[in-house]
C-alpha cells in the first residue's frame, strides 16, 4: 500500500470541486490506495449538496494518469501476493462510480491519458486536452484487460477504430482524438486547466436538479429502446421542482436565479 498522503488533493472553487491525481513522479499512476482514495474523493463531491460540477485532472505536465502503476504491482507479484481485480470484489470500480455521481464530470487532461487513466477520462462526461496529450489503451502489450475501456471506445467512437486503438495498443494524438470525438477541444498546455474550471463554473450555475436528470437520463437510457428511454423518469423532476418555478421567474424577471436544489 502507498503511504504518501497527499496522492490525491481536493480544493473548491465556488461550486466546483477540483480533484487533482498527485502523484507527477510515477506519471499519476494509480495503485489500489491511490484509486479508494480517489473513489472516496468522488464519492465525497457527488454527496455534498455545496458541489454542483467536478474538474478531475493530473499534477505536472507529463500525465494526466498513466494508469495502473505497473512497478508497484511487479513488486508485488515479485513477493506473491494476489492481483486483485476490481469486479470480483464486489464492490464498484472507479469507473462506476464517476458516472454515477450524477454531477457534471470535466476531465482537464493536463498530459496524456492512456490505460487506467484513458479510462478515468472516459468516465468523465466532458475532456479539456493539453496539445501534447497522447491517448491510448495499451494493455494487449501488457497482458491486461482494459475492461471499462473495451465497453466504453465503441460507443464513443467508430467500433473500427475502437477496435483498432484496444486491439493494437499503440497511441493517438490528442488531435486525432478530438477528431474521433474523445477529446472535446485541445488547448495549449497552460491554458487546459483554466478552460476546464471555467466550464465547470459555467456548468454549476445551472439548475443542479435538471444537471443532474440529464445526466442520469442520458446513462440510463442507454441501449434501451426508444419507447422505454422515453418512460424515464429518474431521480426529482425538475419540471415540478421549486428551482423550476424560481428559473422561470428569474428569467421574468431579468435577474439570475437563485437554485435551490429542490
Amino acid at each position: 500500500m502507498s503511504d504518501e498522503p497527499d496522492e490525491i488533493l481536493t480544493r473548491d472553487h465556488g461550486r466546483v470541486r477540483v480533484v487533482t491525481i498527485n502523484r507527477p513522479h510515477r506519471s499519476n499512476a494509480l495503485t489500489p490506495h491511490t484509486v479508494e482514495k480517489l473513489r472516496r474523493a468522488i464519492t465525497t463531491a457527488g454527496a455534498d449538496p455545496e458541489v454542483r460540477a467536478v474538474v478531475i485532472t493530473g499534477a505536472g505536465e507529463r500525465a494526466f494518469c498513466s494508469g495502473a502503476d505497473i512497478k508497484f504491482f511487479a513488486e508485488q507479484d515479485r513477493a506473491g501476493g494476489p492481483h486483485t481485480v476490481a469486479s470480483t470484489l464486489g464492490e464498484r470500480s472507479i469507473f462506476e462510480v464517476m458516472l454515477e455521481t450524477y454531477k457534471p464530470i470535466v476531465a482537464a487532461l493536463n498530459g496524456s491519458a492512456v490505460a487506467g487513466g484513458l479510462e478515468i477520462a472516459l468516465a468523465s462526461d466532458i475532456r479539456i486536452a493539453a496539445e501534447h496529450a497522447k491517448f491510448g489503451v495499451p494493455e494487449a502489450k501488457r497482458g491486461m484487460g482494459a475492461h471499462f475501456a473495451s465497453i466504453m471506445l465503441p460507443r464513443m467512437m467508430p467500433p473500427g477504430m475502437a477496435f483498432e486503438l484496444l486491439f493494437r495498443g499503440e497511441y493517438i494524438s490528442a488531435d486525432e482524438a478530438a477528431r474521433w470525438g474523445l477529446a472535446n477541444r485541445v488547448l495549449p498546455a497552460s491554458e487546459v486547466f483554466t478552460a476546464a474550471l471555467d466550464l465547470a463554473t459555467a456548468i454549476a450555475a445551472n439548475a443542479p436538479i435538471t444537471l443532474r436528470r440529464m445526466k442520469e437520463t442520458a446513462l440510463k437510457s442507454s441501449g434501451l429502446p426508444l419507447a422505454a428511454a422515453l418512460r424515464l423518469n429518474e431521480g426529482v423532476s425538475p419540471y415540478l421542482s421549486e428551482d423550476r418555478v424560481e428559473g422561470f421567474r428569474a428569467f421574468a424577471e431579468g435577474r439570475a436565479p437563485e437554485w435551490k436544489g429542490r
